[in-house]
């Protein structure tokens, strides 16, 4: 398997001076899924289709870390593109999708540090446009400071969400429950957007992710037909 964040978890890694070890682990893992070979998901991705798109714009080292749902996304989503974000430095190849007629681009962030003009609450591309959801994936901190120092994103207009669920996300914390984990943040956008089987689909797959990451990390076995598993299952076939 080789998709746009694997591909830029390659490159980042090429780049590393020195190897990235995840966080209290040294552990190998499985290199599609990112979870140890005894906890694998492998077999649990979905396949469902989606007319909405993903841009998810990662902060340094998010694209390496194993807990990172972006890489969900990009499992569930088949277009879906990433690139590395940098203040000086901007892939020619990100202002090229933004600016690819096909797509409706959205750059998703609470609407309160936007200019008010750039504000909308709902997912209407123009005809013959299909909606393309960038994604700043990031820590709170590190987000914030990628709204304000990007301008080539300046003209987009911002997404605001306002979900009504608190995140479910359980494996890297924000201090603020109402901060969504990157993978929540899509299958709301793709739920706006009306790909609603492929929102349900990554809303399960995180579910799934959470529990073997977890697991694993517990050192606890899994039971592959409970509720978790069960609802996930339609979506494991086109």
């Amino acid at each position: 398997m080789s998709h746009a964040v694997a591909r830029l978890r390659a490159a980042r890694l090429a780049r590393s001076v020195k190897p990235f070890v995840a966080r209290g682990s040294k552990s190998q893992r499985c290199p599609q899924c990112r979870v140890i070979p005894s906890h694998c998901l492998c077999a649990w991705r979905p396949q469902v289709p989606a007319n909405s798109a993903m841009c998810l714009l990662m902060h340094d080292v998010e694209a390496l870390k194993p807990s990172n749902t972006g890489w969900l996304i990009a499992d569930v989503v088949q277009d879906t593109s990433a690139f590395g974000w940098s203040r000086i430095e901007v892939d020619a190849a990100l202002p090229a999708l933004l600016n690819d007629p096909q797509w409706q681009p959205y750059l998703v962030f609470p609407g309160e540090y936007a200019a008010p003009e750039r504000v909308v609450s709902e997912v209407r591309p123009a005809a013959g446009k299909r909606p393309l959801f960038v994604l700043l994936d990031a820590t709170w901190t590190e987000a914030r400071k990628m709204f304000r120092k990007s301008p080539y994103l300046d003209h987009l207009p911002v997404l605001s969400l306002q979900p009504e669920q608190l995140s479910r996300y359980r494996l890297r914390r924000s201090k603020r429950d109402d901060h969504l984990c990157t993978a929540e943040v899509a299958a709301l956008c793709l739920e706006l957007a009306g790909d609603e089987r492929a929102a349900e689909a990554l809303d399960a797959y995180l579910d799934v992710f959470s529990q073997h990451y977890l697991a694993a990390k517990r050192q606890l076995s899994l039971d592959l037909d409970d509720a978790l598993h069960r609802r996930l299952q339609p979506f494991l076939q086109p």
